[in-house]
């Protein structure tokens, strides 16, 4: 069976383009939820994991309509192939269900692997680096070891400027507002470590 989801952000947005592009790719059954893509809760989604069997496709108008992160995205395709179930995105041309879907899905899963991974090395090499000046890194009071890797991958990401900051908050799962707020935490210490 083809599932559709739909989803906007908010009760003023309209899920009629995304339905209609449903129809036509011939889903049968299709799920409709007005709620941020950031938020853990979205009901609809989870009826959805509920109603899929063995053999079905999920079908979605855009890959952001399931989920607003890659992590996301990746978490909930790969939680679809454990259940055997296909994966379709309309307006991104993809779709599991064919070697070439399933190797684009796997390069973007990889992309999403190496950036965390750079991320971590250049933490540590700004860090050793640090030491090697004579200053200390090391956590600030009041932070846990989540939220103070957020904060230094907000700043490395930032400092590389080839994304938004909705950008940045989307791969973390923070709001935008957080982002700049961890941004400014960052800058801070980096200023007192220079002193």
């Amino acid at each position: 069976m083809k599932i559709g989801y739909a989803r906007v952000s908010t009760f003023d947005q309209n899920l009629s383009l995304q339905i209609d592009a449903l129809k036509i790719a011939g889903c049968e059954l299709i799920f409709e939820e007005k709620i941020s893509g950031k938020s853990k809760d979205r009901p609809e989604l989870i009826k959805m994991f509920e109603t899929l069997r063995k053999g079905d496709s999920v079908i979605v108008w855009k890959l952001d309509r399931l989920g607003r992160s890659l992590k996301d995205l990746i978490d909930l395709v790969s939680k679809m192939e454990k259940l055997h179930v296909g994966f379709e995105s309309i307006q991104d041309s993809i779709n599991t269900g064919t070697a070439t879907g399933r190797f684009t899905f796997n390069i973007f899963a990889s992309l999403a692997e190496f950036e965390r991974e750079i991320i971590s090395e250049r933490t540590k090499a700004g860090l050793i680096a640090a030491r090697a000046r004579g200053r200390k890194g090391g956590r600030p009071p009041g932070f846990s070891k989540e939220t103070l890797s957020k904060i230094k991958a907000v700043k490395v990401l930032y400092d590389i400027q080839d994304k938004s900051m909705q950008e940045i908050a989307d791969d973390l799962s923070i709001s935008r507002a957080t982002a700049y707020r961890f941004l400014g935490i960052a800058n801070v210490s980096e200023a007192k470590l220079k002193k």
